[in-house]
């Protein structure tokens, strides 16, 4: 068979992994697809000093790539929307197929780069989307194809989890954990993306499109950073038998898709709870496979060119096949794709973790017990905290069962107005994922 020639848009440090992983390990590629797979240009702003180009052609311009009539597939590692939209849809017109790594771009234009593609009869693949080297969106849209999915559950950002990780083991705060996180390269000079939730939403809504065949809706993901936790909630989540994760979580409900970011507490004996540092590891839920769990590196060179590389070499074996063979992109058939609402967090039911600032003085938790049984919130575990110093004030933390979040905001009010509480109360989430 000939052999299959690629073009790479973007050279930098998932850029040049995939170049390298390509070049490296061409042998056994080229045993795996059955045929040769040929880098045959590159389009780059700057040299990678890690990468050796040898004899490929090269050009700054990446409509050099997707206009060469050569190249069968583009692989667009350049981020963002725009060039990198241009680029995909550019290749797309071209009759090209597309592996990309842009998690930004599928969850927010992948309804509108699909159709182009089902319709100009190419794939478009992007496994390295989500979770780097865990070939997550493969296990979900082929190896638990035959599951009606029920929920999932993710750390998909690994600067999220080694802040969260470092605040545990050693009681740093959130700011300094964070400058170490930047100085070590797992988070950006503005790490809003990671911190604020963004980056695991873009993913979260990629995946849950897969598990339930519903469309791309990332505008309706319900989204919260880890920026205010505190090293007591760390500290007392512990003593309560939790851990603090930064999570994605989605679920089919009765009322609808649960599409959430946000600090989760979760029972320190579950499997995912015990991933720790940069790791990424994301747990879904089947009716006939029950829970299934997998971990490992979610970002570098390496693990993310992992699977950018899987993708071309899927593309490379099914090259001349007609496109209805392939798999859908989203998992389902297009025309059967199921217009589920997603639910707005007021309507999401979970669990919750209080933290309230009170005097120190008799009938303060009945006050606050008795406010939260107005608004029909059972207790399921209460710690009282004297205060630490003379003048401080006394800490209540509470769990409680599941409720409506409505339910909760209105409570919360209610406590906050209380004359014994100070200041605003904290409240993280808790999910059990049973």
């Amino acid at each position: 068979m000939k052999p299959v020639k690629v073009g790479i848009c973007g050279l930098g440090t998932v850029g040049g992994g995939t170049f390298n992983v390509l070049t490296n390990n061409a042998k056994d590629i080229a045993r795996r697809a059955g045929r040769e797979i040929i880098i045959e240009q590159v389009a780059m702003r700057h040299p990678n000093p890690d990468v050796e180009l040898g004899q490929v052609k090269t050009t700054e311009d990446v409509a050099d790539v997707i206009n060469n009539p050569d190249i069968d597939i583009v692989v667009e590692l350049i981020g963002g929307y725009t060039v990198a939209k241009d680029v995909v849809m550019g290749a797309i017109e071209n009759g090209k197929h597309v592996v990309t790594a842009n998690k930004a771009l599928i969850a927010v234009y992948g309804t509108e780069i699909f159709a182009a593609a089902e319709a100009k009869g190419v794939s478009v693949m992007y496994e390295a989307a989500v979770a780097g080297g865990i070939p997550i969106i493969k296990a979900v849209r082929e190896g638990l194809a035959a599951n009606r999915i029920n929920w999932l559950a993710g750390i998909i950002n690994g600067t999220g989890n080694f802040i969260l990780t470092e605040m545990r083991d050693k009681g740093r705060d959130f700011a300094d954990v964070l400058a170490e996180a930047q100085a070590l390269g797992y988070a950006e000079a503005d790490p809003t993306f990671d911190v604020e939730g963004i980056d695991a939403a873009h993913k979260l809504t990629i995946l849950s499109s897969i598990a339930y065949g519903i469309p791309l809706q990332f505008e309706h993901c319900y989204t919260e950073g880890i920026s205010k936790i505190a090293p007591e909630d760390v500290e007392y989540a512990e003593e309560l038998g939790y851990r603090i994760k930064h999570l994605g979580v989605s679920s089919r409900t009765e009322k609808g898709i649960d599409l959430r970011v946000h600090p989760t507490l979760i029972p320190e004996n579950r499997p995912i709870a015990k991933v720790d540092g940069v790791l990424n590891a994301v747990t879904v839920n089947g009716d006939a496979v029950g829970d299934t769990l997998y971990v490992g590196a979610g970002a570098g060179a390496g693990p993310t060119a992992s699977a950018v590389v899987a993708d071309v070499i899927d593309l490379a074996r099914t090259l001349e096949a007609p496109a209805s063979t392939s798999v859908n992109h989203l998992a389902f058939d297009s025309d059967s794709i199921d217009n589920l609402r997603v639910l707005p967090i007021e309507q999401v039911e979970t669990a919750y973790y209080l933290r309230i600032q009170v005097q120190d003085k008799t009938g303060v938790l009945a006050s606050i017990a008795t406010t939260l049984s107005q608004h029909d919130i059972n207790i399921e575990a209460l710690i009282q905290k004297e205060p630490r110093m003379e003048n401080d004030l006394a800490q209540i933390i509470i769990l409680t069962h599941k409720v409506e979040e409505a339910r909760m905001n209105a409570a919360i009010e209610a406590v906050e107005k209380l004359d014994s509480t100070h200041g605003k109360i904290t409240r993280i989430r808790v999910e059990h994922l049973d």
